[in-house]
């Protein structure tokens, strides 16, 4: 079988290791399918969700906030300060956080406040559509 070693790690700690079909995931230009035998590749990723269809033919999902990909003719390495595993992920925290995030947004008094507020809204926008997909696949 034609696989790829596929490795997800956060700041704290592994998320997945093992091999895959195959792997799609947000690129910062659109949503990037890798296959084995990948051109080899490093670039950057938006929040949202990696699906990666292992061996055994299941899927695996993972929420990352953002990262950078790196493509090698035998392995995936995805890179981000956070990644949670799709199974871990709760909706009801991911929607306060947006919520704050909404509030911090309208509050925001400098430039730097305004930005940091836009990207924590993305990020949690992305992580409740990532959870809402990771829920219909189940």
């Amino acid at each position: 079988m034609n696989t790829i070693q596929v490795e997800v790690v956060s700041a704290e700690e592994s998320i997945f290791s093992g091999p895959a079909k195959f792997v799609a995931l947000p690129g910062e230009a659109g949503e990037l399918g890798i296959l084995p035998g990948h051109v080899p590749l490093i670039t950057r990723i938006k929040p949202g969700a990696v699906r990666i269809e292992k061996a055994d033919g299941e899927e695996e999902f993972v929420f990352v906030a953002g990262g950078i990909l790196e493509v090698q003719p035998k392995v995936v390495t995805v890179l981000s300060d956070t990644a949670i595993r799709g199974k871990d992920l709760d909706e009801a925290k991911a929607s306060e956080a947006r919520k704050a995030a909404e509030e911090a947004l309208k509050n925001a008094k400098s430039e730097v406040d305004l930005a940091k507020a836009q990207s924590e809204l993305a990020i949690m926008a992305a992580q409740i559509a990532a959870l809402r997909k990771f829920r219909q696949k189940r």
